[in-house]
């Protein structure tokens, strides 16, 4: 298997990794949808943490990366990144009937599908903006019950399909339906750098790894692994983390503010500033953890202003300012 840049190697896009960071903490958080430039590394950055994170432990052989249960022999396998192509079929998405042993030996089998192999990874959708309708409608289904449930060709199967969607592409191509928008819990904006120092290190690290692979990854090793082990120790802090009434309520208003629908707004900054706590160390969630995720958090939430030309991200500081002052 090739070798992952490393995460820590990832210069710049500050606001794309923490929130990737965030949902290896907490993937009850909701997934990151990351629109802007192609060539940002969006799709590295997804290959990056997820080969920084340890292995997670199956059962021998599962299809489902399901974990061994008691007496079950267990394997390891790296966290699962699995590309969601926009020309897949729904028998390819979900899983169908196994045509070769059906042919060969009459048997009526299920083949897993993307989603059985996205279980307890990542789910990578590139132009999802541009996903067709029908496939759409199956991820909205599984992102609510975490189950993938097919039921065809005399087949009846249900399996967990738990995973991180992480979504990207490019908002000049196509809008994101409203429905699919709003299941992500997470959404940055990332763009090219226009500083001519940062452009050149880019390129320089980049030009680095494709020459050694191997000792470029060694180099960026220790800070690679110390942020691996600052992801495992908020998973294990988070519970502990409180969240007072108080910082609930302004969580609250300023989604009032904002006029974001539903209440996934105030859900999505609870959890998502819970888990920015954990990784800082933080024994409390504040004011301060509320502004950092703000924007990411509420940004794809917004309804449209047409007399206000600032962009969404921009709305949101703003009436952060106002609203949580520092």
């Amino acid at each position: 298997m090739p070798l992952a840049f490393p995460y820590s190697a990832i210069v710049g896009q500050t606001e794309m990794k923490l929130a990737l960071t965030l949902t290896a903490i907490d993937p009850s958080i909701g997934g990151v949808l990351v629109f802007g430039d192609r060539g940002t590394g969006k799709s590295t950055a997804v290959r990056s943490l997820a080969a920084l994170l340890p292995p997670i432990e199956i059962a021998a052989g599962s299809a489902y990366n399901l974990p061994p249960e008691d007496g079950e022999t267990a394997e390891s396998v790296p966290t699962p990144v699995i590309d969601l192509p926009l020309g897949a079929t729904e028998d390819r998405v979900v899983g169908a009937l196994d045509l070769e042993k059906a042919l060969t030996k009459g048997e009526k089998a299920f083949e897993p599908g993307l989603l059985a192999r996205a279980h307890r990874g990542f789910l990578y959708i590139d132009e999802v903006n541009l996903l067709e309708d029908h496939i759409v409608d199956l991820l909205l289904d599984v992102a609510a019950s975490g189950e993938n449930v097919v039921e065809r060709e005399g087949l009846s199967v249900r399996h967990a399909a738990r995973f991180v969607l992480v979504g990207s592409g490019n908002p000049e191509e196509g809008e994101l339906r409203p429905q699919l928008l709003d299941r992500f819990g997470l959404s940055v904006e990332v763009a090219s750098p226009t500083d001519i120092a940062e452009r050149v290190e880019v390129i320089r690290r980049r030009d680095a790894f494709d020459r050694d692979p191997e000792a470029f990854t060694m180099t960026w090793a220790a800070e690679d692994g110390a942020h691996r082990e600052a992801i495992l120790a908020a998973r294990k802090r988070l519970a502990e983390v409180t969240l007072s009434d108080e910082t609930l309520g302004e969580a609250a208003r300023l989604c009032v503010a904002l006029g974001a629908d539903g209440l996934r707004g105030e859900l999505t900054l609870m959890r998502a500033s819970r888990a920015l706590a954990a990784f800082e160390g933080a024994t409390r969630v504040t004011r301060a953890h509320l502004r950092a995720i703000a924007s990411s958090s509420l940004r794809h939430r917004l309804r449209r202003d047409p007399l206000d030309e600032a962009g969404s991200g921009a709305r949101v500081e703003r009436v952060v300012a106002e609203v949580l002052p520092a």
